[in-house]
Parts: structure tokens; sequence; C-alpha cells
């Protein structure tokens, strides 16, 4: 198959595009403009057929590498791909970068699950497995289109119980305004104290928050005027993405966490999201804590990379601190430090991915 690519400047069509192919949340234009304004440079792609049918797109996000390497080009949970076309598009926006961008790689974290058709295709295609994990492939996804008693009935009943419990506390749950952001970040940086997992400074989440607009809903439960927890997530029209979420003591006595996603969950079924993404599982107890909300779990495809230079098996092999240095980067910036080795036990055990 023939395609052309074209880059896109226009946000309300690059949006519009990605909510029409279903597309990630770490795919729109905001969550791109908040990694152009902490280190990165991004370009977005339309990949379209010789009859000028949108068939693909993918939000590149570029971090530059010490000599001769040039940079790092990195698709999170993309590229869209129409049925059939992911191989073809994936070759398209590979080509594209190694000639207008001149990557040593372009590494992939697809949206796909492990066992579907274009995730199976990858080997064949000339990519390969990377241990560079940035967003965890085992997560859980919650199926929205079913309805809330089919969710409930999926949950344990330990899980059900505290749903209750919690809801019938002196606490409130609710959307939570900009004006309202620091009393989540103050939770956020308590919980990060508690567990030990580094953060950025307020400044990165606040864009966040006004780059995504409404694609980016905060929860809280608040006793009075206080948040005791708060759950912060980025959807598009196909999926609501767990990014961040805290709690103080009191809202760990209260067990507030189980109301508030229940809150998040409802939220995003309301608004017609057809699926939530709890961002990750790992061997921990906050895993344990996600387990209760459904009766399975997901694997998506992973991470791959395409090489592009002849100085990939370099990049690969024989330089193993600029790898670690290109992974502490992406940990930093990405939606996932869990990732990053040595942070990986330390996040895990809050209710945070990023």
């Amino acid at each position: 198959m023939t395609l052309s690519i074209e880059q896109c400047t226009d946000r309300a069509e690059w949006d519009a595009a990605i909510n029409a192919a279903l597309g990630h949340p770490m795919q729109l234009w905001g969550w791109g403009q908040t990694k152009a304004a902490h280190n990165w440079t991004v370009d977005r792609v339309l990949v379209k057929d010789t009859a000028g049918v949108l068939v693909g797109s993918a939000q590149l996000l570029f971090r530059r590498l010490p000599f001769p390497f040039r940079s790092l080009a990195y698709i999170a949970r993309g590229p869209q791909a129409a049925a059939g076309c992911s191989a073809d598009v994936l070759d398209a926006v590979a080509d594209y970068v190694k000639s207008m961008h001149r990557s040593v790689v372009l590494s992939i974290e697809p949206d796909w699950e492990l066992d579907s058709p274009p995730a199976k295709a990858l080997s064949a295609e000339g990519w390969r497995r990377s241990p560079n994990t940035i967003l965890i492939g085992r997560t859980l996804i919650l199926d929205l289109q079913r309805s809330e008693d089919e969710l409930l009935a999926a949950m344990t009943k330990k899980t059900r119980q505290y749903i209750r419990k919690s809801g019938r506390e002196a606490l409130s749950y609710r959307r939570v305004s900009r004006e309202e952001l620091p009393g989540c970040l103050a939770v956020y940086r308590m919980t990060a104290e508690r567990a030990g997992f580094g953060i950025h400074a307020d400044g990165y989440y606040l864009d966040i928050f006004d780059n995504l607009g409404e694609h980016s809903p905060v929860f809280a439960a608040f006793d009075g005027d206080e948040v005791v927890a708060f759950l912060w997530l980025a959807t598009s029209a196909g999926t609501a993405f767990e990014l961040y979420g805290g709690m103080n003591d009191a809202g760990q006595n209260l067990r507030a966490n189980f109301t508030l996603k229940w809150t998040a969950i409802t939220a995003m079924k309301e608004r017609g999201v057809r699926r939530y993404d709890f961002n990750g599982l790992l061997n921990d107890g906050v895993s344990q804590f996600k387990f209760g909300f459904a009766d399975h779990e997901d694997m998506l495809a992973g991470t791959w990379d395409m090489p592009l230079s002849r100085l990939y098996p370099v990049y690969a092999r024989a330089l193993p601190l600029a790898r670690t240095s290109v992974r502490k980067t992406l940990a930093l910036v990405a939606a996932a430090p869990t990732a990053l080795a040595g942070l990986r036990k330390r996040a895990a055990r809050n209710n945070r991915p990023q």
C-alpha cells in the first residue's frame, strides 16, 4: 500500500482525528503540547492513502541524544491505524522519522492487545522487542460499555463493600476545579514522600491540566474543603487513562480510594468513554487494590524498537550509560516512571503511575 505523510499543525483537526479513531489520550494535542514544554519536541503526522483517505496518525515525541545518535523518536500508545493498515502505517511513519528527523530509533508502545493481529505482526515486520519499557504492558482495562451492574458484579465482594462503606463516610466526591488543584498536589507531595518516589514541580501538572483541558479531569474526595484523596485522568473519546493519585492519612483511614475510583469510572462511563485503563499492574499492594475492580487483566503489546540507523547496535548494546540516561529522561516526562528499574518498587506503593 502506497501511503503519504502530512504534518498536522491544527489542534482541532488533530484531536478530531484521534477521537474518531478512538485513539489514546496520550496521542491528543494537549499531551504533546505539555511534553514540548518539558524538554521534548513533537511532530504530529497524518497518514493517507493514494485517494487522500486518512488511514493513520501518530504523535511523535523526540528526545535529543548525545552525538552521534541525534535523537530518540517515541510514540506513546500509538499509532492510530485503520483496520488492516497497521503495518503499512508504521512503515510510513518509520520512513518519515528516518528521513526527516534522522533518529537512531523509533520506539513504540501501541495500545494493542498482545494477541491482536497488529501486535503479532511486529516481529515479522522488523520490529525488535525493547527492554526500555516506559508504559507497563500488563494492565487492567474496564469495558465501560458494560452496565454499572455488570461492572460491579465483576468486582470482588470486598471491593463492593468498601465502595459502599467509604461512600457513607462524611466525605464528598466530585470533580476538581483548577483552583482546587493545589490541595491535590499537596496530597501528592505527601504521598511521594511517604512512598519514596520523585515527582515534578507543580508547574508540570498544571501544564497537563491546562493543555489537555476537558481531556484531563481530576476527581477528589473532600472532607469539608480539604482534599483527602485524588485521582487524575487523561481521557479521549476511546479511553480514560489513570495518571496520578494519592491519599493522606485521613483518606487512607476512610478508604476513600474505593469510592473515589468508582466515582471516576462512572463519570467516564457517563461521558461515553469506552474503556478505562488502570495504567499498569505490578506484584504489589496497589495492584491488588486494582484487581478488586475486575475479574481479569489485560496484556498490551509492550515496547518495540525499529532501528533507523547503523548506529542502533551501538546505542542498544555498547553504550549502556546512554541507554540509562534515556530511560531516566523518559521516566521523568512520560506517563509511567514505574518502568525505570530503580523507581519501580517505590512508585508501585501508591496509586499513581507517572
